[in-house]
């Protein structure tokens, strides 16, 4: 099927999805949110063939430049309305965050507000030399309420995070990768290429592994030391009889690449 505001293609097991508003920065309006979410719950979570996502914007200036403001300046929404309306928001920004397959963000150029909100749920951050990131939300009245206050501080910590929200400034890839708010810094004419390699790395490995990885390190962050652990045996005891880690141990004692199937 096609959408509206983003594209949609399947690469070597790696979900592409390109956010595809250009003329509008790749700004997050219209029925972009209910796109996402198709694409990733119906589509890329359904297919079996697809072991990883990278998500990415179209064009070449713009990974996403947040909400849409000239879309929501004129509407007024009672506090209640609003309040449900963003935990509509928080829902999708978390299950996308658990999505149960590695998520690698893409970061082409201008990520600010929502779109580093977005960025902020993937596993892994690539971003351009000359992206600017930031969560300037302060600016206009606002502040990020789809995640920035809480997922940023844990990611580079509580003061970084504030003099980031408290100012609105914006800071350029070198410094995000500085401040471990990304993994990488490449070229423009690399990102999409050693995004989809590291993706590929990543859909190499078994599916049951990677996704109980993803839930021990995001839940160990939130808990003490002995629930981390505790889940982390649990983990380990869900996959240990796995036919993915008879298969791994095979290939090892073989000499042979695995072949995984997710069971």
């Amino acid at each position: 099927m096609e959408y509206s505001t983003l594209l949609y293609e399947v690469v070597d097991g790696v979900a592409l999805i390109r956010l595809n508003r250009p003329e509008r920065m790749n700004a997050i309006g219209g029925s972009m949110k209910a796109d996402l979410s198709h694409a990733l719950f119906e589509r890329a979570r359904c297919d079996d063939a697809v072991r990883c996502v990278v998500i990415t914007g179209a064009g070449d200036s713009a990974f996403c430049a947040g909400a849409d403001i000239k879309e929501r300046a004129a509407r007024i929404v009672p506090q209640a309305q609003y309040h449900l309306e963003q935990k509509a928001t928080h829902d999708l920004f978390r299950a996308i965050e658990q999505f149960e397959k590695p998520i690698i963000a893409a970061i082409n150029g201008v990520a600010l507000g929502g779109g580093l909100e977005i960025a902020l749920c993937c596993d892994v951050r690539i971003a351009v030399h000359g992206a600017r990131l930031g969560l300037p939300e302060a600016r206009i009245g606002v502040l990020p309420a789809a995640g920035g206050t809480q997922r940023l501080p844990r990611l580079v910590g509580s003061g970084i995070a504030k003099e980031l929200m408290l100012t609105g400034d914006h800071i350029d890839a070198e410094r995000a990768l500085s401040i471990g708010l990304v993994n990488q810094v490449v070229a423009a004419a690399e990102l999409l290429p050693t995004a989809l390699a590291m993706a590929g790395r990543m859909a190499a490995n078994a599916p049951l592994a990677l996704r109980y990885v993803k839930h021990a390190i995001d839940l160990g962050l939130q808990v003490g030391l002995d629930a981390g652990l505790e889940y982390e045996r649990y983990a380990a005891a869900l996959v240990v009889s796995s036919e993915d880690r008879k298969e791994g141990m095979r290939a090892f004692v073989e000499k042979r690449k695995p072949v995984f199937r997710g069971l």
